[in-house]
């Protein structure tokens, strides 16, 4: 008698969530954001949430509403609609794995991050070209592991005297390129976030680019609903576990928020590349700071991981469709992508190599949000579409342009170039590879060519 195929509980769905809101974003991306907005930035927090279940709302309504689940698929809009959205997943998905990277790069080793983060992006490129991929156990321990490295935290940046102590006695570690700069009124670690804190004026208006930033934390919220038939109760998992991973996620925001306010100060979190290092690297702090270390490290790899493997799936994925060269749609003998893998790989490592770490944040996450518009605009084109989830898509693909268009602008720039390109890179593969197909069937009816 055959074995019933295992499905995943919703609890286990929710801990898939929450290992995707539990990477990279709670490790780099509230320096930037109170570098946008100043201490107005836990309202960033709070807009993010919002963005990020209105995404959960429409992604939900699309994967229970028709056979091609979460995916954009053809009829859903016009195709150069579809074709954008597809590009700026598939890019924001690069991006995110090149910012995990050289977040864990400053986490591992601050006074060599880049090389670190080009030897983690390797390590991580072989890896998934032998079909390594993070499992619902994997994810469990990520998860507690995470929850434990960020509880030290806060309770260290809510027990702290206040952003001078904290920053004089840090001192020595930023000497070596561990901490902050100075007093928190110095030069800056990253050079994109001293930019940032020249062109924008901290305070309400910088409250969008702040969200765009914190929104890094929700770009992964998709896994459950990709899981379809896996899922033991499909409909209350993907409806339920990633609105639960966001109210989490965002709890734990708020709280690291106020730890990092009153440990650091809004200008010394706005200057530190790596925040929750700056804040534990304290003399009383030193030696449980290894375990926040340790957890930014795995909580980054394992973002870089899943980004990479999820960019090379909707790369091969576009290759199957006709929109990107057959070659990226080759596997091997495990099933996975690898031409995809090591393609995609290369790209992530020259974005390592030429971005800082908050370049490449602004660059997944505005590729993000033009995915989540395209995918909201998908939801208003359903038949029968109830008007909440009407409202929701409208609400949420308004939301999402009017972030992304808050975005740094030479970034905002970079990665709409990046789009268009891919973009017609697309159209052209598409147009010759369905032109190459029509005339296969003359080709093969010649009579000169079959005598030949």
């Amino acid at each position: 008698m055959p074995r019933p195929p295992y499905r995943i509980p919703t609890v286990t769905a929710v801990v898939v969530a929450l290992s995707a809101t539990f990477g990279t974003g709670l490790y780099a991306a509230l320096g930037p954001a109170a570098a946008s907005a100043g201490t107005w930035f836990p309202l960033g927090v709070l807009l993010a949430a919002l963005l990020a279940l209105g995404v959960v709302g429409s992604t939900a309504h699309l994967s229970l509403a028709r056979p091609a689940g979460p995916e954009l698929a053809r009829g859903d809009l016009p195709a150069p609609a579809l074709r954008l959205g597809a590009v700026a997943r598939v890019t924001s998905r690069a991006a995110a794995g090149s910012a995990a990277a050289l977040v864990f790069g400053a986490y591992v080793l601050p006074t060599q991050p880049v090389t670190i983060a080009v030897v983690a992006v390797l390590a991580v490129v072989a890896v998934n070209a032998f079909g390594v991929r993070i499992s619902p156990g994997a994810a469990r321990g990520l998860v507690v592991g995470t929850l434990l490295a960020l509880t030290v935290a806060i309770v260290v940046g809510l027990r702290a005297d206040g952003p001078h102590a904290v920053l004089s006695s840090a001192m020595p570690a930023a000497a070596t390129g561990a901490g902050i700069a100075g007093d928190g009124a110095g030069t800056p670690d990253d050079p994109a976030v001293a930019t940032l804190q020249a062109a924008i004026e901290p305070g309400p208006l910088g409250v969008l680019a702040a969200a765009g930033f914190v929104f890094l934390a929700f770009t992964g919220l998709s896994r459950v609903a990709e899981l379809g038939g896996s899922l033991r109760d499909p409909v209350r998992a993907i409806r339920r576990a990633p609105a639960l991973a966001v109210v989490i996620t965002t709890v734990l925001l708020l709280l690291l928020s106020a730890a990092l306010l009153r440990g650091l100060g809004a200008s010394g979190l706005a200057s530190a590349s790596a925040p929750l290092a700056a804040l534990m690297d304290t003399s009383s702090s030193a030696q449980v700071g290894v375990l926040v270390r340790v957890g930014a490290a795995a909580a980054t790899v394992a973002a870089l991981l899943g980004a990479l493997s999820r960019a090379a799936a909707g790369a091969a994925r576009l290759s199957r469709e006709g929109e990107l060269p057959a070659f990226l749609g080759r596997g091997g003998s495990r099933g996975t992508p690898w031409v995809a893998d090591l393609t995609l790989g290369v790209l992530t490592l020259a974005m390592t190599l030429l971005l800082s770490a908050t370049t490449a944040i602004v660059v997944t996450v505005v590729a993000a949000l033009v995915h989540h518009a395209v995918l909201h605009a998908a939801v208003l084109r359903l038949p029968g579409r109830p008007v909440r989830a009407a409202v929701v898509a409208v609400a949420g693909g308004v939301g999402c342009l009017a972030v992304a268009a808050s975005m740094p602008p030479w970034p905002l720039v970079a990665t709409a170039g990046a789009l268009a390109a891919g973009w017609v890179l697309c159209a052209v593969t598409a147009r010759s590879r369905a032109r190459t197909a029509a005339e296969e069937p003359v080709r093969h009816s010649d009579p000169e060519e079959q005598a030949a």
